[in-house]
């Protein structure tokens, strides 16, 4: 409810509007914001601005003030990784990284949540990486006074997300072995353009290369490369050519020799159509086709930090990176921020 009231009668109370301060030369704006919570500190300042009434809003039932509905809509919404240390302006929050990792959304506690009509939540999109002290989301009570049983009921809700509705996984540093396969570049009949590629996408995340070996499309050295690769220490493998349907890529058909199942090949993912990621126990391995080289960005991108911060793979996984899986190939990469994966 808005209420005329003196100065004195209006601390503890918030303004229902801007109050308005003009220094000529110096400053035009709002001295006291819509919202504010006024307390004793202020009133010399609002006398100096000729005040001596002022519109407030007085909660009537269980309405509470948009500041206090923030704090309490934001602690609900963050699981791990994320969190808050601001204090709440004009009713909103900005919720941050507390470290480096997968940005992760609930979508559909997302939706709930939103759906209570006078709080929301604006996320980043899900399964990015972030960086400590980012902002991924921001949550607010939309107007000035709210009912608390609502942003109770929204809180709730949020807290029934099973790692909360946003969070952030860290990503582990990947020790990884890498297989370079095709007769061409093994005979030296075509320079290698995969392994600078590949060494800097690792990097890139926080990993290091064990060790590039070199193979023919050969079933047995290939699997036994994965072998040897295990036993020096890498715990991910990255396989790059033999992924076309050609009769002589032979690495899928050879890591299923070394023991490697669960193999997803395919992807509705442009670039990266022919990509595969597969398991040997839970060890992951991935395929990457020849886009690699070329493309800046490819399905490589959107699936290897999900393998960093512990998901296993499946053909759903894949299979849901068709929408907005098309690279538009723009002539400069602004990767991650554009549609790409998103």
């Amino acid at each position: 409810m808005k209420q005329v009231v003196t100065l004195e009668e209006a601390v503890g109370f918030p303004l229902a509007h801007d109050i308005t301060e003009i220094r000529p030369g110096e400053f035009k704006g709002a001295a006291f914001h819509k919202g504010h919570i006024l307390s004793v500190d202020d009133l010399e300042h609002l006398r100096r601005l000729g005040k001596n009434h002022l519109y407030i809003l007085r909660p009537e039932g269980d309405e509470i003030h948009e500041d206090a509905a923030a704090a309490i809509l934001a602690t609900a919404l963050c699981g791990a990784g994320v969190g808050w240390n601001e204090a709440p302006r004009e009713g909103k929050i900005s919720l941050r990284a507390l470290h480096d990792g997968l940005f992760r959304v609930d979508t559909a506690a997302l939706l709930q949540f939103n759906m209570f009509g006078e709080v929301m939540c604006a996320t980043r999109h899900s399964n990015g990486v972030v960086k400590k002290g980012d902002i991924v989301a921001a949550t607010r009570a939309i107007p000035l006074l709210v009912s608390q049983r609502l942003v109770d009921g929204a809180a709730a809700a949020a807290r029934e997300a099973t790692r909360g509705v946003l969070s952030v996984a860290p990503l582990r540093r990947a020790r990884v072995g890498v297989m370079i396969t095709g007769n061409e570049v093994y005979h030296g009949l075509v320079t290698d353009k995969f392994k600078p590629v590949i060494t800097r996408k690792v990097k890139e995340l926080g990993g290091e290369i064990v060790e590039v070996v070199y193979l023919p499309d050969d079933d047995a050295l290939i699997a036994a490369a994965v072998v040897d690769l295990v036993a020096q220490g890498a715990d991910l493998l990255i396989t790059t050519g033999g992924m076309s349907v050609d009769p002589d890529d032979r690495t899928r058909f050879a890591l299923e020799k070394a023991g490697v199942k669960d193999i997803v090949y395919g992807s509705p993912v442009l670039p990266g159509a022919m990509f595969m990621v597969a398991y040997l126990g839970d060890l992951p391995v991935l395929g990457v086709p020849a886009c690699g080289m070329y493309a800046a960005r490819t399905v490589l991108d959107l699936v290897f930090p999900r393998i960093l911060a512990g998901d296993r793979i499946t053909r759903q996984d894949i299979a849901a990176l068709g929408h907005g899986g098309l690279c538009l190939n723009c002539p400069t990469c602004s990767f991650p921020v554009c549609p790409f994966g998103k």
